[in-house]
């Protein structure tokens, strides 16, 4: 079940960010980076590389938080809720 409602979020969040305004390139870069790697791990494909497992799903998705807090509020709530469910699974 919690996969599917991680699936549902970040399809949630995709589509807040086509209908809201304008993300800078490096920001929309780190979060789809972000939906890859969650995706790659919920796919149970190959694991992240080391680099990758340095800093953890969960913490790179506080960083952009963070970010989008300040410059995109009305994402922060759903990137929250991605957080949570993330912390939920053990990812």
């Amino acid at each position: 079940m919690n996969r599917t409602e991680l699936e549902a979020l970040l399809k949630k969040l995709q589509s807040e960010l086509a209908s809201g305004q304008p993300v800078d390139e490096e920001l929309r870069a780190s979060l789809r980076k972000l939906d890859e790697d969650i995706v790659q791990v919920l796919g149970a494909g190959s694991p992240l590389s080391e680099t990758e497992n340095d800093e953890s799903l969960a913490q790179r998705a506080q960083e952009i938080d963070a970010r989008f807090s300040a410059e995109h509020p009305y994402l922060a709530n759903t990137l929250r809720d991605v957080m949570d469910l993330l912390g939920k699974m053990g990812i």
